[in-house]
């Protein structure tokens, strides 16, 4: 593995691609991709290791802390995360940090992809698209000098109450939300959703998409979905749908990406 490891959970590829720039800027690093189980898990020789994901529901992605458990980091490691949202970090930072504490940690905003939740314009501040992922590269590029440079945070992640309390009913609000799940006439058994879900929740049977209940809300088989054919409710039909325009669906699909 690269002096540099940096653990990556992308939806619809804004903290891939962030993780990427990052990468850049450390002047290489093996990004180890979180969806699903880790491919690599003991990387006690790499110098610097970090972390890269989104909130959902006022946290970080369950399964990104699950995983975190299974990881063997040198203590002597540099570590750092950043956790990158539409509006507000939430509590994944903190809850990271009593598995793997931080050295270094920071908060990014970028388009929303929670596509039933609110339309992907809004983020704080309010960008377009092409100023959003200006901003993201420019943050990538001064988190890496400042993990170059071994900077250090001068206190914990924050642990909001809301969103301890948000994160609490997150799992009720979401469960809801997939029993909304459709699948139009316009599907044409690309099997790309199938690939793409980190859970193996969704099966191809008959030339038909089935998706099951065991959903983490990625929302990366809608918002990549080459003929958006997948909806959660009508609102989600109205709403124009978002992907990172620098990561494509297979890049999500691999288990390890060697930048540099």
């Amino acid at each position: 593995m690269h002096e540099n490891v940096i653990f990556c959970y992308s939806g619809t590829g804004n903290c891939l691609d962030l993780a990427k720039n990052i990468a850049q800027g450390l002047g290489g690093a093996d990004i180890v991709m979180m969806r699903s189980a880790p491919a690599v898990t003991d990387v006690r020789e790499a110098k610097r290791v970090g972390f890269v994901f989104p909130c959902y529901g006022g946290s970080a992605p369950e399964d990104v802390l699950r995983h975190a458990k299974l990881l063997q980091i040198s203590p002597e490691a540099y570590t750092f995360a950043v956790s990158q949202s539409a509006v507000y970090p939430g509590t994944g930072l903190s809850r990271l940090n009593d598995i793997v504490p931080l050295k270094y940690w920071r908060t990014a905003t970028h388009h929303c992809s929670c596509i039933w939740l609110f339309p992907h314009k809004l983020m704080l501040p309010l960008l377009s698209v092409e100023k959003a992922q200006k901003r993201s590269e420019a943050l990538a590029a001064e988190i890496a000098r400042e993990v170059l440079s071994g900077k250090q945070s001068p206190k914990k992640p924050p642990r909001n109450v809301l969103n301890v309390a948000e994160n609490k009913v997150w799992p009720l609000i979401s469960g809801a939300k997939v029993q909304g799940f459709k699948v139009s006439d316009a599907c044409i058994a690309c099997g790309q959703c199938v690939r793409l879900c980190p859970r193996k929740n969704i099966q191809l049977i008959n030339g038909k998409v089935i998706i099951g209940s065991n959903c983490a809300q990625c929302l990366g088989c809608l918002q990549y979905c080459p003929q958006s054919a997948i909806s959660i409710g009508k609102i989600t039909d109205k709403r124009e749908h978002y992907h990172n325009p620098n990561v494509a669906a297979a890049e999500l699909m691999e288990s390890v990406i060697h930048v540099g």
